[in-house]
């Protein structure tokens, strides 16, 4: 018997057909594919409007253009043909018609819960119809071309954000989501698409509106069935595929609210789902293996909890692995996997700010991995130097309740020791000391992680003194270009200033301050982090070496200041509108002392 997807796929309905990634231009990023025909259907209706109002076929003959109706005798050929009662009928159906034409259709609270009743019916029509006549398909066919229909009828609902609160109210919402679990993956997908497109960002909804809309979403069990459609898909068919891309963006436009991510981040089947696709081999790479990418990359961004739990899934592991190849080749610029590969990073880059996601990327090689992207890569380079500063970076060790300090080297100290002992320190100081163009980002991520190496690398111990050795050799070299890196962070950052107290005048000191918190981060971006991370390093080479200290002061003297100025930044960093962490507080407090 004919199953009853083949024959709703033959149904020739308006749905939009997802561009399958192996078929398109894997050039054109995910946000290209859009739900189409989610305007108001009477636009289309006027199109014929504004076409040239030249009457279409020959000429009338010339005696018929002035000639009235009726004027023939017999009323047969260019007469009406109709007596006085059939055109009385006729004009009032005219009438009534052109008045229907021009009557516009208002969208309030009465017209949404016409809206809602009406999917509501060919939802339940649909359901009582499959389950009685389960073994005949062709029984209720026509009902699931009306259901697919009334899903697409509610594509106008985006136009009017103002009222899903009221669609919210009603059970509709709940039954769209059910809909996610329809035994036809095509409705399935086309309530996928609906969700999708009600939620999105484009959507002009004040935040109330589209928090109530979600929240009637979610209470319906959202989620669940979103993720469990991912093993119902089969992406080789171009549908499926289209089903999975939408299920993607209706997680994205979930996340796009902050207190979302916490909560979709505990869903681990959706966890375990995302690092499985993101390996799957394919060549070229998917819209939906890079979007999975994404999705990865917002869930870690700002939450601890989904980077812990993604560290405990073997995450680290995966996505190293998944990294490898491009120690020496490099994505395509602009496509799809190059999306991809930043996403692997940034995810990366998130979980080792971790404790628990240093400590996975230690036992995983991860060092030695970074420092072949940073000797060999292209691409990868600038993205490896990056996780190598996160990684060595200092992170607060939670002692569990009631227990006693653990005398175990803390994972960024752990980080520090190995980057020295895997031999990093010639692939890091031989890009610091490039001339040729270097990359700002590039520099900075090594500027980080010369601070983090001599704020953790135990005093004393042989890896600290391979560090030093590598400042002080070849005449201070190294300090040389610390100095010469600090003049030109000093001048952009003193013109940025300089722009912004203008901006300040005239403002009270409430203003004032509200001006510098929101500009804080464009300062950190302008020079400031630079800044912080060579004074830093200055001070620390001034507290273990007198020959450093002397080359410092010289350095600093010819640009007419002094190892005040070093001071002063630490200070500015102390007494700065971003909060320090207590242990952190304590080595920049230390540090100040080392420059009286």
């Amino acid at each position: 018997m004919t199953s009853i997807d083949d024959l709703f796929k033959s149904h020739n309905g308006t749905k939009r057909k997802f561009e399958n990634p192996i078929e398109a231009d894997p050039s054109q990023a995910y946000k290209s594919v859009k739900l189409q025909g989610s305007g108001d259907v009477k636009r289309s209706a006027q199109v014929g409007d504004e076409e040239d109002d030249d009457e279409a076929g020959p000429a009338l003959p010339p005696d018929f253009e002035d000639e009235e109706p009726g004027d023939d005798e017999e009323g047969r050929f260019f007469g009406g043909g109709l007596d006085e009662n059939a055109k009385d009928a006729m004009d009032f159906l005219d009438a009534q018609d052109g008045e229907d034409a021009i009557r516009e259709e208002k969208y309030d609270a009465a017209w949404v819960r016409k809206l809602a009743r009406d999917f509501e019916k060919k939802v339940n029509k649909n359901a009582s119809l499959r389950a009685k006549f389960e073994n005949d398909p062709t029984k209720f066919m026509e009902s699931e071309g009306d259901l697919d229909d009334g899903i697409k009828d509610l594509s106008i609902l985006s136009e009017h954000a103002e009222l899903y609160e009221e669609f919210a109210k009603s059970t509709a919402a709940a039954k769209l989501v059910e809909l996610l679990a329809h035994e036809n993956t095509d409705i399935a997908i086309g309530a996928i698409e609906m969700i999708s497109e009600l939620t999105d960002e484009d959507v002009a909804a004040e935040q109330e509106q589209w928090d109530a809309l979600v929240a009637a979403f979610l209470e319906a069990d959202l989620l669940s069935l979103l993720i469990s459609n991912f093993s119902r898909f089969d992406e080789s068919d171009s549908t499926d595929a289209s089903g999975v891309y939408h299920s993607l963006s209706v997680i994205e436009n979930l996340l796009s609210q902050p207190s979302n991510t916490d909560t979709i981040g505990k869903e681990k089947t959706l966890i375990a789902w995302l690092l499985e696709r993101i390996q799957r081999p394919e060549k070229p790479t998917t819209q939906n293996k890079q979007y999975a990418s994404e999705i990865l990359s917002i869930l870690t961004q700002s939450s601890r909890p989904n980077r812990t739990l993604i560290a405990e899934a073997n995450g680290v592991d995966i996505l190293l692995t998944n990294l490898a190849p491009y120690r020496r080749d490099d994505p395509d610029k602009d496509s799809d996997e190059e999306e991809y590969m930043e996403n692997l990073f940034n995810v990366l880059t998130s979980v080792v700010e971790e404790p628990i996601g240093k400590t996975k990327f230690l036992e995983a090689e991860g060092t030695e991995l970074c420092l072949l992207l940073v000797r060999d890569g292209k691409t990868s380079k600038n993205r490896a130097l990056k996780v190598l500063d996160h990684v060595c970076g200092y992170a607060e060790v939670p002692t569990p309740n009631g227990a006693g300090a653990d005398d175990s080297t803390p994972p960024h100290m752990a980080a520090c020791e190995k980057l020295i002992e895997a031999r990093g320190l010639k692939p890091l100081f031989s890009t610091f000391m490039k001339t040729k163009r270097p990359d700002p980002a590039q520099t900075e991520h090594i500027l980080g992680l010369f601070s983090s190496l001599l704020r953790s690398l135990p005093g004393n111990s042989d890896a600290r003194f391979r560090l030093l050795a590598k400042f002080l050799e070849n005449s201070y070299a190294k300090i040389t270009k610390l100095l010469a890196l600090r003049r030109d962070y000093s001048t952009r950052l003193a013109a940025f200033d300089a722009s912004l107290e203008t901006r300040k005048k005239g403002l009270n000191t409430q203003e004032r301050e509200e001006v510098e918190v929101e500009n804080t981060p464009l300062r950190l971006s302008e020079g400031l982090y630079a800044l912080q991370c060579i004074d830093a390093t200055l001070a620390w080479l001034v507290a273990e070496d007198d020959g450093a200290k002397q080359a410092i002061a010289t350095g600093l003297a010819n640009a007419d200041e002094t190892l005040a100025s070093v001071k002063g930044t630490l200070k500015a960093q102390l007494d700065g509108v971003l909060e320090v962490e207590p242990s952190e507080r304590e080595v920049l407090e230390a540090l100040v002392g080392f420059l009286d």
